[in-house]
């Protein structure tokens, strides 16, 4: 493992261990300009589906494959919820992370990688 952030919490430090296939996977879900601009608008506040659908311009079965794919990096999660009347809404959520990549991080990542290479092909043609 390899520590790849620290937190504040109540006054102590914990450090984080991430290994290398966490490293990646978080690494490749950020590496699309949809899902970076899906993170910057959920930094503020949860929203449900429909509404960060209208707020992005992007449709929701094309912001749902972003969500999953933020959703298995453990980049965002999501709640279903009820309203008054009864709908069901999905709210999502940026969750903690603090990444921070030095040589070193990235040194020992690399040892605890059993990931060969990263899936190619759909990435380039999602966020056209």
């Amino acid at each position: 493992m390899c520590q790849a952030a620290l937190t504040h919490e109540g006054g102590s430090i914990h450090v984080i261990e991430q290994g290398g296939d966490d490293l990646l996977a978080k690494l490749v879900a950020m590496a699309n300009p949809i899902r970076l601009r899906i993170l910057a608008a959920l930094s503020a506040d949860r929203v449900y589906v429909s509404q960060l659908a209208r707020d992005l311009g992007i449709s929701r079965p094309l912001l749902h494959l972003h969500l999953q794919r933020l959703e298995a990096a453990g980049l965002v999660q999501g709640e279903l919820e009820f309203s008054a009347d009864g709908k069901a809404l999905k709210f999502y959520e940026v969750t903690a992370f603090d990444l921070r990549l030095t040589p070193p991080v990235l040194a020992t990542a690399v040892q605890t990688l059993t990931v060969a290479e990263p899936r190619t092909g759909s990435s380039d043609k999602e966020h056209k």
